[in-house]
């Protein structure tokens, strides 16, 4: 299985790792939309956790960290961001500007001109 850096940067102290993390992660699953900066059309990634400062997804596309992407996530919109580490079938990615995760998690079909059969069960 190919890696690359799970951590460009280092925390304080010169040590990598999790522990450098210092805002809390939703575990999710949600779809998105991911382009890189050398690709002309995106792909369809599915995000299994998100937070203010970056994301998980699963892809298929093995990238340098450093390398520039465009994400399309519902709720938030088009978010620019980094590769901060990439494993075969999974990619970190450290936005460029924070975002709030709750706004993915907004329900989606209970708009006026949602069909019924689209709106959540109950309203």
């Amino acid at each position: 299985m190919d890696s690359f850096s799970r951590d460009p940067v280092p925390a304080e102290g010169g040590t990598r790792g999790a522990s450098q993390r210092s805002r809390g992660r939703d575990s999710l699953f949600l779809m998105a939309r991911l382009r890189f900066a050398d690709e002309q059309e995106g792909r369809d990634v599915r995000v299994r956790n998100l937070s203010e400062g970056g994301l998980m997804a699963e892809c298929t596309r093995v990238a340098d960290a450093g390398t520039p992407v465009m994400l399309e996530v519902r709720g938030i919109g088009e978010v620019s961001g980094k590769i901060a580490w990439c494993t075969e079938g999974r990619i970190g990615i450290a936005l460029d500007t924070p975002i709030d995760p709750k706004k993915a998690r907004k329900p989606v079909g209970a708009g006026t001109t949602t069909p019924d059969y689209a709106k959540p069960i109950g309203r």
